[in-house]
């Protein structure tokens, strides 16, 4: 039996530099990441123009466009689909489509063209078991030094939660401003966590109360609080 040779690509990873690309978009062309330089980027891959689930994503992220350029984020989508079929697509969109109450929506931020699926098997976006033809829905956080640094993948058939990634985005950039980390389904106002303590004196310290501010469960789980105008004051 003949074997069938096929070309491994290795995905990017997180705390590693996004690949470099030149594109068309539909707002003129880019240069990846550089023209991006000193802002967080979302870069994101939908399956296909002119799909259902597609659609409702595009019209949520373009709703929450402001809110994302308000936080430092600048928004920048990718399918495999042509130049003319993303510029068809967003203006049916805008012209027809109601969903949720949104409606006229106009999409400004750029959607790249990826016919020959360079870019996308670049930031492993393309999975043969899930299609391969289509990019399935990835979804990747780009730090102002151009580092990856949160990656998400969805199915075909499973759609964004879009404030997720908004809690997501803030929660990266609260823990880069104040050196903290966020807990499970942490939002700001919510307490924090503190890293384990790095001997057994400064675990004792905690646990006998003398680091100010801080509460432990035990050595290792310590939190603090970080009211939210602070944290909205320095990721705003």
């Amino acid at each position: 039996m003949e074997e069938q040779n096929e070309k491994v690509v290795a995905m990017p990873r997180i705390g590693e530099k996004a690949p470099v690309f030149k594109a068309v978009t539909t707002q003129g062309e880019i240069n990846f990441p550089a023209d991006y330089k000193g802002s967080w980027v979302i870069l994101f891959s939908h399956p296909a123009d002119f799909t259902p689930v597609c659609t409702s994503e595009f019209m949520t992220f373009a709703s929450m466009e402001k809110q994302f350029n308000e936080a430092g984020c600048k928004l920048v989508g990718l399918s495999v689909d042509g130049l003319y079929s993303h510029i068809a697509w967003l203006r049916t969109i805008k012209e027809k489509i109601e969903y949720r109450g949104m409606k006229n929506v106009e999409v400004k931020f750029p959607l790249i063209e990826d016919i020959t699926m360079e870019v996308a098997t670049k930031y492993g976006m393309m999975m043969p078991g899930e299609s391969n033809t289509k990019a399935v829905r990835a979804v990747f956080f780009i730090d102002p030094k151009g580092v990856i640094r949160t990656i998400i993948y969805y199915p075909l058939s499973l759609g964004r939660n879009f404030d997720e990634l908004y809690r997501a985005l803030i929660a990266l950039k609260t823990a880069d401003e104040f050196g903290i980390a966020t807990p499970a389904d942490w939002r700001p106002g919510d307490d924090v966590i503190i890293s384990p303590a790095g001997s057994c004196g400064a675990a004792q310290d905690r646990m006998e109360g003398k680091e100010e501010g801080l509460e432990c469960k035990d050595w290792f789980f310590c939190t603090k609080k970080l009211d939210k105008e602070k944290v909205l004051k320095a990721v705003l």
